[in-house]
């Protein structure tokens, strides 16, 4: 048995740090460190306050997913719909290191491989960002090229913004795309620098049915969350309102009774005295469950979430530092934990769930060290030794991303228990592990 890492494969040994506004651990405050439910200034916002303000005094508080809506995606002035996502307020995993997409290139080779070689493998990305961990990922595939000599691979990006396209298609192809016809399902296509082809779609609906491996990496903490306050009354939900001591100012407030999204997603058995949400998520993972049911692959979430114990995790970023949710909308990040626990809830059991896993025990399952091992070895100078360690200490470290962000994984049933039991306890060939949630090993 021999590890799967190419020893051969060397890449671009760092990454200027930059590009997408997605989680980035040297920005982050205290785990579970949210807004709170204050008061917080509102200037500075421009367009999406103004609009934010006329709409609160036209029909009255806004639940937070609302809000996170109106300030991530307002058609004129959301975040990311006006800054395309590009820029540097959140820094993610694929831009400190190439270790992220190497990794999620061979998960996604290891996994293919233990369902049988499939004759045609799908790589979707939801929320690619500029691009890099796709970028990663090929040229993995590219250096072990004889192992899917005879499978058709494509590549299939879930993307929503015209800008990050636009940067995903410079980095992937050159800039070598042409747009479809709106009546077809992709709105854009290309061919990699390495000969894949490649589609961009507005939604996973969009994406052919087939076999598939799903990549949502530092994707779902950016979808809109609802927040929930356990009181003497019972559970209530938190909104957002104008500070009526200062009209120009928003604040968070309580609904003065239970709201239909407190009837629906608060669950009986729950513990916490302040929960976060979102449906946007459990939408997704019905979807990718009934997908990885019917046509095989699997699906990886990396993330900073928990595991259902969380309580107050929504935060803001702008210029890498913690910034207040409220205030400005529409000129920061938006963000809340995953929470696994709700996750694994909403599969239904359709496909076993595996994690959430800590990232740098994921990452070690993989043989991250070794790989480390070759790139210093490899590197020439001492200031690229010294952007490796530093991208390693950032991916790995407890007190950065090492213990925050975590991998969870969706599964058909059978990956890990055999459709025919009694013939599985006479099998000598036991079903390989899954890959970076055990041992890596490839024959």
């Amino acid at each position: 048995m021999a590890p799967l890492w190419p020893g051969r494969l060397l890449l671009p040994a760092a990454r200027r740090l930059g590009g997408r506004l997605r989680g980035s651990a040297a920005a982050l405050g205290p785990p579970g460190s949210g807004s709170g439910a204050r008061p917080c200034s509102g200037g500075g916002g421009g367009g999406v306050l103004r609009h934010l303000l006329l709409k609160l005094r036209a029909t009255g508080p806004l639940t937070v997913a609302e809000y996170m809506r109106e300030a991530l995606t307002n058609p004129g002035q959301g975040y990311y719909t006006r800054r395309g996502g590009v820029g540097g307020d959140f820094v993610t995993a694929p831009e400190v290191s190439q270790l992220p997409g190497e990794v999620v290139g061979l998960w996604c080779l290891s996994e293919w491989m233990a369902a049988g070689r499939p004759a045609a493998m799908q790589l979707v990305e939801l929320g690619p960002g500029t691009g890099a961990l796709t970028d990663d990922v090929l040229r993995v595939f590219k250096q072990l090229a004889s192992l899917l000599s005879k499978c058709d691979v494509s590549i299939h990006l879930v993307e929503v913004s015209p800008k990050l396209s636009e940067t995903q298609a410079q980095m992937l192809t050159g800039g070598k795309v042409q747009s479809n016809s709106e009546d077809e399902a992709a709105y854009m296509k290309g061919i990699s620098k390495t000969g894949i082809p490649i589609y961009w779609y507005r939604g996973i609906q969009d994406v052919p049915q087939g076999y598939s491996f799903y990549v949502a990496h530092e994707f779902l903490d950016a979808l809109p969350i609802h927040k929930f306050q356990r009181t003497e009354k019972g559970w209530r939900e938190v909104l957002v309102d104008i500070d009526p001591e200062a009209p120009d100012q928003l604040r968070f407030v309580l609904s003065p009774s239970s709201t239909p999204a407190t009837e629906n997603f608060i669950q009986p058995e729950e513990t916490r005295d302040h929960v976060e949400v979102c449906p946007e998520a459990g939408v997704l993972i019905q979807r990718l469950a009934s997908r990885i049911e019917k046509d095989g692959g699997a699906a990886l979430i990396a993330d900073y979430g928990h595991d259902g114990t969380k309580t107050d995790t929504f935060r803001g970023f702008r210029n890498h530092k913690l910034h207040d949710v409220l205030k400005a909308p529409g000129t920061a990040d938006l963000t809340a934990d995953v929470d696994f626990s709700y996750l694994r809830k909403m599969a239904q059991g359709k496909i076993a769930t595996l994690g959430p896993i800590k990232q740098r025990e994921f990452l070690k399952n993989m043989g991250v060290d070794l790989r480390m091992q070759v790139l210093l070895q490899n590197s020439r100078d001492s200031a690229t030794r010294e952007q490796l360690l530093h991208s390693y200490d950032m991916l790995m470290n407890p007190k950065k991303m090492g213990d925050r962000f975590h991998f969870f994984a969706l599964l058909p049933h059978h990956r890990l228990t055999p459709p025919h039991k009694e013939h599985n306890l006479q099998s000598k060939s036991p079903l390989p592990p899954v890959a970076g949630f055990g041992e890596l090993l490839l024959k």
